[in-house]
Parts: C-alpha cells; structure tokens; sequence
C-alpha cells in the first residue's frame, strides 16, 4: 500500500505502480533531463521492478519550482523523498549528472545504515575522475551547441523562443551543479556499482569510468556499448536487460 507521504512527494513519479515488485529502481535524470524520460525503462522492467523516477525542482510539472545549482542540494532533498519508499529493496540508477546525484544519495543512506542494493552509474565519469569544464558559463548559444555535440535532444527544440526562454535556464543550472560539484572524501559505499558506458562518450573515458571501483567496496563492473553520451537511446532494450540481470543477480 501507498503511504501518504509516498502520494505527495513532487520528487518521485510512479509510471507503472506494481504492488507484486520484489524490487524498486530509482532513477535520476541527467542535466536538463526530466522523470518522463525514464516513463520506457518503466514499462520494460514493470511489473518485476518497480521504477520511481526523481523529478528535479524547475521542469516539467515542477517549472514553476526555484532551480537547484548544486549536486549535494539535490541529493539532499531527494533523499528525503526516497526514504519512505525503503519499504522495499532499493536500487539506484543515474545517467550522466543523475549518476552523481544517486551516487550522493547513496552515500546519505549508506550513512544512515541503509545502503541502496546498488548503484548503475551510466555517462559519467568518477567522482574523482575531475575535469574543468565551464559550460554554464556559456552564453545560450554556446549552451545551444554543448547540447547537439552530447546528443540525445531535439535540436528543433531551442529554435522555439519560447521553449529556449523554458529549457535553457534548467540546463544552466544543471551544468552549474554538474561542474562545481566536489567530491567529498568518506567511506566507499558497501553496496556494488555497475558503470554503463558509450564507447565514444566525450566526456567520460573507459578509464574516468573504471575509476568508480575506488567508491566500492562491494564490488565493481564496467560495461561497454557503442555509441557516445546518450548511447543508451539506442540500446534501450540491452541496458534496460542489463540493468534487470544485475538486480536479479543481487535478489537472488
């Protein structure tokens, strides 16, 4: 049964409820990303996982809500929403700016003695692994390209003055937080990561990525797909399967 406090969380959307699911995958939404995005790897993993995708303050039903600029913040405050939904066994999966923020929300609940079953992290590099990038400081335009070199968006999309006035302040923000987030040393999570990866992703390298293995002390796993930073648009049914396996392997 759903408790209230699950009902009016604004963080968390419930595509495909499923009181039979062993298992719950929380997903995180990359920069600029939204829940919705998350609505097909719902539908494929229904009704032996349950997804609950994360909304971000500032998109989609949650526009009119301030932004938030940094990762801890958000990680903050999605933990909060996340905790009454440990009724069941919790796995996390984020892409890109998500993998940071499930892997911060890891680390609270970890804190708390309530690890995740796992953390996927996919097109993102360690937390370790620092680059000094400075996209948010972009003007829109320079936003504009960052976008069509990534992938994964519709391009015709910031053509519309109206959706450019809409989506670029939340992809402002999302860049802010991505690039002034700072790992904080403390304990290796006790739980296993699996790390997904494009093999052409630009901004996070097979090593950037093995270098997860640092933040785990419950065993590490790198895979590779072809494809850049959205390589999961075109593996959709081989990653949601991988993500399905490697949840069963920990379930048992």
């Amino acid at each position: 049964m759903t408790s209230s406090v699950q009902e009016k969380s604004a963080w968390i959307q419930r595509f495909h409820p499923s009181g039979d699911a062993r298992t719950r995958l929380v997903c995180f939404p990359h920069a600029g990303g939204a829940a919705t995005y998350y609505h097909p790897v719902s539908a494929a993993l229904k009704p032996g996982i349950e997804v609950l995708a994360v909304q971000y303050p500032g998109r989609q039903d949650r526009r009119k809500e301030p932004v938030v600029r940094s990762v801890e913040e958000l990680a903050r405050q999605a933990t909060a929403a996340i905790r009454p939904w440990a009724d069941r066994p919790l796995a996390f999966f984020g892409h890109s700016m998500g993998a940071l923020v499930a892997f911060e929300v890891a680390r609270q609940l970890a804190d708390e003695g309530a690890p995740p079953l796992s953390v996927i992290v996919s097109g993102r590099r360690s937390p370790t692994s620092f680059r000094d990038e400075n996209v948010h400081r972009r003007d829109d335009q320079g936003i504009v390209a960052e976008m069509a070199r990534l992938g994964g968006s519709d391009p015709r999309m910031f053509e519309d003055p109206e959706m450019r006035a809409l989506l670029l302040p939340v992809i402002r923000a999302d860049y802010e937080a991505v690039e002034t987030y700072r790992y904080r040393p403390g304990p290796a999570l006790p739980c296993p990561v699996l790390a997904l990866l494009g093999e052409s992703d630009p901004v996070a390298s097979a090593e950037e990525a093995r270098g997860w293995a640092e933040h785990t002390s419950g065993g590490f796993e790198l895979r590779t797909f072809s494809g850049g930073h959205f390589y999961l648009n075109d593996h959709a049914a081989a990653v949601t399967g991988a993500v399905r396996d490697h949840i069963a392997s920990l379930t048992g």
